[in-house]
């Protein structure tokens, strides 16, 4: 792929299917990053997932061939980001293969499809939400979420919180932990801090009452605790 496409010169948040949703250097590291922690962490092919902004799916072009057809939901309210991230980074044939769906909007509200997440990922969502919509991703995953079901989401952590509201982009907000861990709880949710690399920000586990938080191996998740666990 040539330098303009890949956007590789393109500034965060330029009008660049790549370079919109954050910087075009990272966009491969972002991919691998998040797909290693959900695999890490019990995502098997069999699972459906959410994935909340998943903008020109830089996470989408890993999860997708790797799950079942159907099984992989984007919810993105900006419809020319996945037009190119299926032209450029999915194709045609995988898209024919893996029946992807996508709701365009920044709200499950209204879509009739299955709910029943077993997993769902927020990756650089938190970071750029006023804390009304960063309650109502809450609530509303929380709802979307089997009972068994966990929420990967990257925050930025601060000694103060964010008083802003609605979506705060390209600008980041910061939470602290504890804020968050409190609106989670009030939705039925337990969080877990976690150990697991992000060139800016902090992964948190949000998971429902029958998850298996042994998986996340008290904040520290790796391919090796997964595969120990796995073993007969």
């Amino acid at each position: 792929m040539s330098e303009d496409i890949l956007g590789l010169n393109r500034h965060p948040g330029d009008h660049h299917y790549r370079a919109f949703v954050g910087p075009s250097v990272d966009y491969d590291l972002v991919s691998a990053m998040a797909f290693g922690l959900l695999t890490a962490c019990g995502l098997r092919q069999h699972h459906r997932l959410l994935d909340i902004g998943c903008g020109s799916l830089r996470l989408g072009r890993l999860f997708i061939p790797y799950l079942n057809q159907g099984n992989y939901v984007g919810l993105e309210p900006n419809k020319w980001l996945v037009e190119e991230g299926l032209r450029y980074e999915v194709g045609d044939s995988l898209v024919k293969n893996r029946s992807p769906s996508f709701v365009y909007g920044s709200s499950l509200s209204g879509w009739e499809g299955k709910r029943e997440f077993d997993f769902a990922v927020a990756q650089s969502i938190f970071s750029h939400t006023g804390a009304d919509l960063l309650l109502q991703w809450l609530v509303e995953t929380a709802d979307a979420l089997s009972e068994s079901g966990v929420l990967f989401a990257t925050i930025i952590e601060g000694a103060e919180d964010c008083r802003d509201s609605g979506w705060i982009y390209p600008e980041c907000v910061e939470y602290r932990i504890e804020t968050i861990s409190r609106w989670a709880e009030e939705n039925g949710l337990q969080t877990q801090v976690l150990d697991w690399y992000h060139p800016r920000q902090t992964w948190c586990a949000f998971y429902k009452p029958e998850f298996d938080p042994g998986v996340l191996n008290g904040g520290s998740p790796s391919w090796n605790h997964f595969g120990s666990r796995a073993q007969p």
